[in-house]
């Protein structure tokens, strides 16, 4: 293979960019849900629990993605598996607005929508960095965590601002119309790896020496299943899930109406809390860069804690903005400090994989925080529980951060590998 050397933009930057905004338009089709609550309950007179069901079952698949979309990196690369992923969603939102009854809307809204977004999801921004970046990787995942922040940033208003003026149904239309114009931009720049250029990964200046003898998927995990490392990542991620996306992604604004808030205001306030989320998770890549990522992860679970344990008292706009700012800060920060800890205990060429079956647990995490938040609220008329419960949750994390060992652990080659 020959290796370029010429000087000028090195083309992992384009990936990134690439990726960037693959990441925005599949987060903010996933974030969709948290503003399309009430309107759908409004107009097809559903209950909070049956649609946050809906939403859970996308947030299961959108989980059980991850160790899926792991797999297909590793076999086919990142290019193909952005444009399956793009594929679906312009499906699922098609199919969703036309959605009349509720199993519909559990396989279309939920489960068909939940595996396109989770195929162009937090595994693809870790593969992608793990197989261009060797320096400033914590930089390239901050940069792809903020991007999930953007799409919540940019969509999330937007949708507020569609439904006025064309309808829930108006809006799923938009969404697919975002995804596929997506697509040509995909097919045209993206590529797998730096080999395809001609290039090297960013920090080295030889290729990096291949294994004799790559371990098979089922090798890698059989490892990390026994690896007391890999429980406390995915027991941390299943609490991040829980206590982010799952219920305060799908629960925040619908909390907020039920205390007199108008839904566009509360929709601006998770616009916000993208906009805070995006400088925290930009600044986490960067401290995960300098700093043991297990102690940043004690420091994020500790403050989401803290802000949860006071959302229960949040009854107007202004007390709904300065949280918005304070769990804003550490919303996805956690993703770069994760990632990298995956990565430099079970190899970098294992990633995917590994991280695949980490971010499942944050995604089951998350489903059963909206059901359960669903079912909180349908049975107390409240919010409060739900959020307490999450707040002792999050401290939990605290504790299990500071267990987790940073020693590297070998996949042994399956029989036959």
């Amino acid at each position: 293979m020959q290796i370029s050397r010429e000087r000028g933009l090195y083309y992992g930057w384009v990936v990134v960019g690439v990726t960037v905004v693959a990441l925005l338009v599949s987060a903010g089709i996933r974030a969709a849900p948290g503003v399309l609550i009430v309107p759908l309950e409004q107009d097809l007179g559903w209950s909070r629990t049956l649609i946050a069901t809906a939403v859970s079952v996308g947030l299961l698949l959108f989980g059980f993605a991850g160790p899926l979309a792991g797999w297909l990196v590793d076999r086919w690369g990142p290019r193909v598996v952005m444009l399956g992923g793009l594929g679906l969603m312009v499906a699922s939102m098609v199919a969703s607005a036309l959605m009349r009854a509720p199993w519909q809307m559990m396989l279309f809204w939920g489960a068909v929508s939940g595996l396109a977004t989770g195929l162009v999801g937090a595994v693809m921004g870790t593969a992608v960095a793990n197989r261009w970046f060797y320096a400033q990787r914590g930089l390239v995942l901050g940069i792809f965590g903020a991007a999930t922040s953007a799409g919540q940033l940019i969509f999330l208003p937007a949708i507020v601002g569609i439904v006025a003026q064309i309808g829930w149904r108006g809006a799923s239309y938009v969404l697919a119309a975002v995804a596929a114009a997506l697509i040509p931009l995909v097919a045209l720049l993206m590529r797998d790896s730096p080999a395809d250029v001609g290039a090297l990964p960013l920090g080295l200046t030889h290729p990096p020496t291949a294994p004799a003898s790559r371990p098979s998927a089922l090798a890698v995990m059989g490892t990390a299943l026994r690896s007391p490392t890999f429980w406390l990542l995915a027991s941390t991620f299943f609490i991040c899930g829980a206590t982010s996306n799952g219920l305060i992604g799908t629960h925040l604004v619908p909390h907020a109406v039920d205390h007199g808030i108008a839904q566009a205001t509360a929709a601006g306030a998770l616009a916000l809390m993208g906009t805070m989320n995006f400088v925290g998770t930009l600044a986490s890549g960067w401290l995960t860069d300098r700093y043991d990522p297990r102690v940043l992860l004690a420091c994020y679970y500790g403050f989401r804690g803290i802000s949860l344990l006071l959302l229960p008292f949040v009854h107007d706009p202004l007390g709904l903005a300065v949280f918005a700012v304070l769990f804003g800060l550490d919303y996805i920060a956690t993703v770069p400090p994760t990632s990298a800890l995956v990565a430099d205990t079970f190899g970098r060429a294992n990633a995917g994989t590994v991280f695949g079956w980490v971010f499942c647990a944050h995604q089951i995490g998350a489903a059963l925080a909206a059901w359960l938040g669903g079912v909180a609220r349908d049975l107390t008329g409240d919010y409060g529980v739900a959020f307490l419960a999450a707040g002792v949750l999050a401290i939990t994390a605290t504790g299990l951060s500071l267990g987790i060992r940073r020693a590297p652990v070998a996949a042994t080659p399956a029989p036959g590998d």
